[in-house]
């Protein structure tokens, strides 16, 4: 289908996302197939710079503020790594447009058209080739979330806001093709498969 397409892990904390696409990193690397893997909010020199405000755990910005800061991250993103690197490598990204959606709109309750808006200003048209959407119940996600030896300031909200969030995500996912949801309270080995599988698919190997 696509010779080198953006492939994203969704999920709330402690999904396994991160996990996944090390372990993908790696199967790549292996096969020798050209890639390169960012994390949102992160990636590039500067989006790692914002990354730092946003995350670090004294920060307390308004919601709104949030939102412009994660956009400001993923334009530093597109336009200097997305860009130059499209139908070039595989562009794997830990959280994208969706985190977005879900934890802004889902779980913070700002406008749904504002974020949709700002994506497609800073983007145009280009959207991910296919998303893994990692879930987790919430038994699981108190576990990983105490094992955390550091934590910033998304791992400490109440699980009411992870629970708003997820279902948001579970949301955006329905009904969708280029969407596969993998649930992280089955073993690790079944979904390394599951997404192994669907990997070469997506790659023709």
């Amino acid at each position: 289908m696509y010779k080198y397409p953006i492939i994203v892990f969704e999920g709330i904390e402690g999904s396994g996302k991160s996990f996944h696409i090390k372990n993908l990193e790696k199967y790549l690397k292996k096969k020798k197939i050209k890639y390169i893997s960012l994390r949102e909010p992160g990636g590039s020199e500067n989006s790692e710079k914002i990354r730092n405000l946003i995350l670090k755990k004294s920060s307390n910005f308004n919601k709104l503020t949030d939102l412009f800061l994660y956009m400001a991250s993923r334009n530093e993103n597109y336009q200097s790594i997305i860009k130059k690197n499209y139908k070039k490598k595989i562009i794997l990204i830990d959280r994208f447009v969706d985190s977005t959606i879900a934890y802004q709109h889902y779980g913070m309750g700002i406008n749904k058209n504002l974020i949709i808006n700002l994506n497609k200003f800073i983007l145009k048209n280009l959207k991910p080739t296919f998303t893994f959407l990692n879930i987790v119940n919430m038994k699981n996600l108190k576990l990983r979330l105490k094992k955390r030896s550091k934590k910033n300031r998304y791992d400490n909200f109440n699980i009411n806001f992870y629970k708003k969030v997820q279902k948001g995500y579970i949301h955006l996912s329905k009904n969708k093709k280029k969407y596969m949801i993998i649930n992280s309270n089955n073993q690790i080995a079944e979904n390394k498969k599951i997404i192994k599988k669907k990997i070469n698919s997506l790659l023709f190997i």
